[in-house]
């Protein structure tokens, strides 16, 4: 059965990231005060962006992945930047500790 990542714009200028079966439905509900106590605190909201998986389970994978992007990353992906996204990726550099022994 599809399903469905997709981002919410908040009033407050924030977004939400979830992940469903039933798009339609959860959008209205989120806009009922039925959906997450995140959004309820934020309403109205806007669908601004959605993704359709093969299942539900990766649905969730990609919701989690997009909750741990910076806004920039996200605003890019709203907005089909997708060039964009390797650059606004968390830098993974290691900084050295070790020393030479002389």
């Amino acid at each position: 059965m599809k399903a469905f990542m997709y981002i919410l714009k908040c009033n407050d200028d924030s977004y939400y990231v979830g992940s469903t079966t039933d798009l339609t439905r959860r959008v209205e509900q989120h806009n009922h005060g039925e959906g997450a106590e995140y959004t309820k605190k934020r309403l109205p909201v806007e669908l601004v962006y959605f993704e359709e998986c093969r299942n539900i389970k990766d649905a969730f994978l990609r919701e989690k992945q997009v909750q741990g992007w910076s806004r920039k990353k996200r605003e890019a992906l709203i907005s089909g930047k997708f060039d964009l996204l390797p650059s606004l990726s968390k830098s993974k550099t290691l900084v050295s500790t070790s020393s030479t022994n002389t």
